[in-house]
């Protein structure tokens, strides 16, 4: 699986303006309704769907990095979005850093498959230090759409 089969690049985020895990996930779900990949009367469940799930051990995987996700039964296809933060969010991250990135997932209920390539996707090119550099230094959506396509054609993980 690759980022262009699930993040949808309309709602890509270059500079979050929260401050806080609830901020951080309301944003970036907002995000994905304005996009129009999920409908606003959803938004509040799959929030709440979200935080239900940090609840159990944060997605904060460390090194500035965290993946909120969840699946939802208002979705038929698994989305997913990109955000940025240059200051960093506490998290409540493993390794006790503030997050930067975050890759946010939702996933229909029946397609368990589709969340955990994604999730491993994700994972294996967020290994890649110069990947991670390059989107912490991302100045707008376009940049990271550009890294993520990149990633996409192998050119940062071996």
């Amino acid at each position: 699986m690759k980022f262009s089969d699930f993040i949808c690049v309309e709602a890509i985020a270059a500079h979050l303006d929260a401050d806080d895990k609830p901020s951080v996930i309301g944003e970036m779900v907002t995000s994905l309704v304005r996009a129009k990949k999920i409908n606003e009367e959803d938004c509040d469940g799959i929030v709440s769907a979200i935080m239900k799930r940090e609840e159990l051990g944060s997605t904060g995987i460390g090194r500035g990095v965290a993946v909120p996700h969840t699946k939802h039964p208002s979705v038929d296809k698994l989305v997913g979005t990109v955000a940025v933060s240059s200051e960093g969010v506490d998290f409540d991250s493993l390794d006790g850093e503030k997050v930067q990135l975050f890759f946010l997932i939702v996933s229909p209920p029946d397609r368990p498959g589709d969340h955990l390539r994604a999730l491993e996707n994700i994972s294996r090119q967020l290994r890649d230090d110069t990947f991670c550099r390059f989107l912490k230094q991302s100045k707008s959506a376009a940049d990271i759409q550009q890294l993520l396509e990149e990633a996409d054609n192998n050119q940062f993980v071996s």
